[in-house]
């Protein structure tokens, strides 16, 4: 009976989440001006825009048309693999329209006594509270800075691209060199971020 609700509850779940994507795959993607797109013979997708140029294969099921400056998406049937498919492909084609024309960024707080970041060219330079400091070096898509903020305060690393899905990886691989811990929350934040935190064993003593 148990293993019955479960499947059930999975079962409505998936149909619910199926149908949000349709929904999405829907919606038509407006170009803005001084973006161009293009659909080749074997349905890859390319936009080009003011920032850059990005590409993306689209499953063979389903069709990318171009009409205008407006850009459709569309599934052969109502099967749960086609509708899940026409949604995702519908979000990432707007995030390089997106990407192309305005671009992405993503703010990072270094957290912790000492921790500093300079930016070297394409090489980024960092002091996180290891013996030694820690170099990385950001894809040639990716511009990092660093903004001016008062003493005592935490530097803030400012990365930008036009490929958002490069952009979160890189900015997820930074993250990890020192995940922010529970304690006192030193380490390396997304700007906004909410952590959360644990009371000291000392809190705890009586």
């Amino acid at each position: 009976m148990l293993a019955a609700r479960l499947s059930a509850t999975f079962t409505n779940l998936l149909t619910y989440k199926v149908f949000i994507m349709s929904r999405i795959g829907k919606l038509p993607v407006n170009l803005p001006s001084g973006v161009t797109i293009a659909v080749s013979s074997d349905n890859v997708v390319k936009v080009k825009g003011p920032l850059g140029e990005l590409s993306q294969k689209v499953d063979a099921d389903i069709r990318v048309t171009v009409e205008g400056n407006v850009v459709k998406i569309t599934r052969p049937t109502d099967q749960p693999r086609h509708r899940s498919m026409h949604g995702l492909y519908r979000a990432l084609i707007q995030n390089m329209v997106t990407g192309v024309s305005t671009g992405y960024t993503i703010k990072q707080e270094f957290v912790g006594v000492g921790y500093r970041v300079e930016v070297k060219g394409q090489i980024l330079e960092m002091s996180l509270g290891y013996s030694h400091d820690i170099h990385f070096e950001l894809p040639k898509e990716i511009k990092a800075a660093t903004e001016a903020v008062k003493k005592g305060q935490a530097p803030i690393l400012s990365l930008t691209s036009h490929d958002k899905q490069l952009l979160g990886m890189v900015a997820a691989k930074l993250r990890s060199l020192r995940k922010p811990e529970p304690y006192k929350g030193k380490g390396i934040k997304f700007v906004g971020e909410q952590l959360r935190r644990k009371a000291g064993k000392s809190a705890g003593a009586k």
